[in-house]
């Protein structure tokens, strides 16, 4: 296959290009930075220089690919979210050969959109509860995806991500390491959702090379068993040498908010149709591990910058 990955050097897009490679696959990566672009280029992955909203760039050749997949991140991810899946379609329609099959287009949301809920388990096909405010407006436009006519549209909501460089938990590492305070959104006795970047690649690369089978379908990337925040604070105060005891703070704004949300997720329809099994050890049982990881990024980010 022939993929075009947007925001391809972001937490999430790289380790997806990545793995795409690795199946074999040829690889474009969008970046906005030049410099970026060699680090994709060492990777096996073809660069493309250009701004996401200069879709002229880019899309009228990415939609003659087999699929493209938006891992954009950042601020304005609301606005460009919507503009791209707006543009895509208009290109496929422009650019795109009437013989050839749909594109297969993912759009990336999140579990946050189930809501925060400590009781209740649920799955991939469990309609959205109540987002937190940050991401209320993703339900819709996941539905916007899945049944756009001109695309073969899925959608991939990935829990909390942990692994290499730390993803949303490298600011509490960073705290942990420079304050010697752990600290954490919410209230004691919650529960996380989580998944390593590595396992949450090989659902992108498998709902793209079955996504004859995957349009239409969302799937939340989530491990099988969600973990206590409590015992992940604790083992992170014993790690880094903290001082304890960990603390719970009130949110402040509305990304605290949304990284306060407990969700009980039990996801099957990645196992079910995709063949999909997260193998990475859990966050806490390998804490260590991936808490020297992220210093291992941190100085390593630092000798490339200097």
């Amino acid at each position: 296959m022939k993929v075009l990955i947007l925001g391809a050097t972001g937490f999430i897009g790289l380790p997806v290009a990545q793995a795409f490679v690795r199946a074999g696959h040829i690889v474009y990566g969008q970046t906005r930075s030049a410099a970026k672009a060699k680090q994709l280029a060492a990777e096996e992955i073809i660069p493309i220089v250009a701004e996401v909203k200069d879709t002229e760039a880019y899309l009228p050749f990415g939609v003659t690919l087999d699929a493209i997949i938006d891992a954009i991140g950042g601020s304005e991810i609301k606005d460009l979210s919507d503009f791209l899946l707006t543009a895509t379609a208009a290109a496929v329609k422009a650019h795109r050969s009437s013989l050839a099959p749909k594109l297969t287009y993912i759009y990336t949301s999140g579990t946050w959109v189930h809501g925060g809920d400590r009781a209740t388990v649920v799955t991939d096909t469990t309609p959205p509860g109540h987002p937190p405010a940050l991401v209320a407006w993703r339900p819709a436009l996941e539905q916007r995806v899945v049944t756009n006519p001109d695309l073969n549209g899925l959608v991939i909501r990935p829990s909390l991500l942990y692994g290499r460089s730390g993803s949303i938990l490298a600011s509490v590492f960073a705290r942990a390491a420079r304050e010697g305070v752990v600290r954490w959104p919410g209230t004691p006795g919650g529960r996380l959702a989580l998944i390593h970047c590595d396992d949450l690649a090989e659902l992108y690369v498998l709902a793209t090379e079955k996504g004859s089978i995957a349009a239409g379908k969302i799937f939340d990337g989530s491990n099988d068993v969600n973990e206590s925040t409590d015992a992940i604070l604790q083992r992170l105060v014993e790690i880094s040498g903290a001082k304890a005891p960990y603390e719970y703070f009130e949110p402040t704004n509305l990304f605290e908010a949304a990284l306060a949300t407990n969700t009980v997720i039990r996801p099957y329809l990645g196992r079910a149709l995709l063949g999909w099994r997260p193998r990475k050890a859990g966050l806490l049982d390998h804490l260590d591990l991936y808490y020297n990881a992220w210093q291992a990024s941190e100085e390593l980010a630092k000798g490339a910058s200097a």
